[in-house]
This record gives C-alpha cells, sequence and structure tokens, in this order.
C-alpha cells in the first residue's frame, strides 16, 4: 500500500476577492502534489488519509456540473470501494462546503464545515488542531492568503500532525489571477521538505506575494529620512547595491534601490511605491541585508488591498 499522505488542511472561498483555496501540512514530503485541487471556475477540492487523487480533477468537474459541494462528496466516496479510508474536503465556487471522513481514517481524525470553508484532518494529536484552525481562520483579519496560513499555523501549535512536520502548500485561483493574468493560478506556493515547513510556506510566500500580486497604491507615499533612510541604506551596502552609507536617501539611493528592485523582479512596484513601503514596514521587519528589506516591503504593503 502507499504512504498516506495523513495530514490537515483547509479549504476556503473569499467571495470579495472571487479567489478559492487550499492551504495543507503534513508530515509527508511535497504534499502540495497530492492533496489539493482548484479551479476559478468549479472551487477547490483537499482529498488526504490513503489519498484517492482522481478524487481532484472529478470532483472539479462535478462541481462545474452544478452539483453542490455535498452532492460531489457523496458521488465520489458512494463509487469508491476504499470510501472509508479516505478524506475529502471540498468547498464550490457556488459557496457549498462539506467534508467526509472516512470511518478507517487514522485517529484522531475529523473535520469542522464554517461558512464558506472546511477543515479537516487525520492522525492528528487532537481534535484540538482543526477546532484551533477554524476558530483562527474566521478571527483573522487580511485577505484569504493570511487567513489560511494563520489557520495552518493555529493547528500546529494546538498538536498538528501526531507524526511531526515534513511539507506545505498553499494554492489559491480566482479568474484571471494568474501570471500576466493568462490563467486562474494567483497563489501557488510549496515547501516539500522542511523541518518548520508552515514557518517556510509564509517566508515564501511574502517573496510571492510582494513580487507577483498587484496592490492597491497608498492614499500618500511616504519618503524614508533619518534614523530609518541610514538603516536602509546599510542594508542597500549590506548586499552589494549600494557603496557607502548616506543619512538621506537622495538620487543615489534610489538608484540603488531600482538595482535590488531588478535583482529582484519586483518590477510591477515603482520606485516611490518601494520607498513607501520601505519607510512604513521597516520597523516591523526582521532579518538584516536583503532579508530585511525583502520583510520591510512585504509589511509596508500589506495594510492594502490586493488589486
Amino acid at each position: 500500500m502507499p504512504p498516506r499522505p495523513s495530514t490537515f488542511s483547509i479549504v476556503a472561498r473569499d467571495p470579495e476577492q472571487d479567489a478559492i483555496g487550499v492551504a495543507v501540512q503534513s508530515k509527508f514530503v511535497s504534499v502540495g502534489s497530492v492533496v489539493p485541487f482548484a479551479s476559478a471556475d468549479a472551487g477547490a477540492i483537499a482529498t488526504q488519509s490513503f489519498a484517492n487523487v482522481a478524487y481532484g480533477p472529478d470532483g472539479l468537474d462535478l462541481l462545474r456540473e452544478g452539483k453542490s459541494a455535498s452532492e460531489v462528496v457523496e458521488t465520489l466516496t458512494d463509487g469508491d470501494d476504499q470510501a472509508p479510508e479516505r478524506q475529502i474536503g471540498v468547498v464550490g465556487r457556488d459557496g457549498s462546503v462539506a467534508a467526509f471522513t472516512g470511518a478507517d481514517c487514522f485517529e484522531f481524525a475529523g473535520d469542522i464545515q464554517g461558512e464558506n470553508y472546511t477543515v479537516q484532518g487525520n492522525i492528528l494529536e487532537n481534535r484540538a488542531t482543526i477546532e484551533a484552525m477554524a476558530d483562527t481562520y474566521e478571527s483573522t483579519a487580511g485577505g484569504l492568503p493570511e487567513r489560511l496560513i494563520a489557520a495552518l499555523q493555529a493547528g500546529n501549535e494546538a498538536g498538528g500532525d501526531a507524526r511531526g512536520e515534513q511539507s506545505a502548500a498553499l494554492y489559491i485561483v480566482k479568474p484571471d489571477g494568474g501570471y500576466d493574468g493568462a490563467n486562474d493560478r494567483w497563489v501557488d506556493v510549496r515547501v516539500d521538505d522542511h523541518e518548520s515547513p508552515i514557518d517556510e510556506l509564509e517566508r515564501v510566500f511574502r517573496v510571492y506575494d510582494v513580487t507577483l500580486l498587484e496592490r492597491e497604491p497608498p492614499d500618500t507615499f511616504r519618503e524614508l529620512d533619518g534614523a530609518t533612510a541610514e538603516a536602509v541604506t546599510e542594508a542597500l551596502v549590506e548586499t552589494g547595491f549600494s557603496e557607502e552609507v548616506s543619512s538621506g536617501f537622495g538620487e543615489d539611493e534610489r538608484a540603488a534601490l531600482a538595482e535590488f528592485r531588478g535583482a529582484n523582479n519586483f518590477e510591477n512596484h515603482d520606485l516611490d511605491t518601494l520607498e513607501d513601503a520601505l519607510a512604513r514596514g521597516w520597523d516591523d521587519a526582521e532579518g538584516s541585508g536583503e532579508t530585511r528589506l525583502v520583510n520591510a516591503i512585504w509589511h509596508g504593503i500589506a495594510g492594502r488591498e490586493r488589486a
């Protein structure tokens, strides 16, 4: 028998952003290649435990045909002799929600549903894992990616996978949300093998967010000055984009920031936007050098709505 991607996951829909997706963690290599399925014209599905990966494409097809999430779950499991070993969570683009936890899934196994979301897990330390995920998803402010990651963190802290941690994934779709608007793959981030996969997933997502996701511009732009300008210039020197530290942020420093922008593929933000983000986010950012520069930009744009 193949290994089970026993895990905890959340499937959720954000009707305001017209986005829907899955976040998942497991003591299983490359869980993102097995569990999450999503399509902007249908919905999102997590298939796990002794995963039947056909549940993904087949379930999305059923959603496209107009089936509700509960009808999808019923159809898939009724036609599967090994359904007692399966676990599945489904959210349709129409907002319908359903899940199934087979009687033979390894304990603890269970699921919880709420408005526009379902959480599920198996081989967990406790039921508190999925309870914490549901509570955190409902209470966390921000966009769908932040809420999904927060739910994973909360589940892990409450108990998580009884076997430990290894991989995590975040997959969210929305119409025309992909690169250059050419597909629906809005967020697609995976950590396939890591000692702290959810933390690493959050770090990688922040880079992805700054690089690929659009934000509404600020009402007013802040300029770098004083101690913050000096600290940003020090970071640019440390990363080789500037030659000397200055107490101001003039043409030379902006030229260095432009080089940093190009090297990191941040061209979707103009220099005024990057300077504004650094000014707003510097004090909240962690790390040093390039790590702090990226974190500061993310913190600086995090309060603005995604386009």
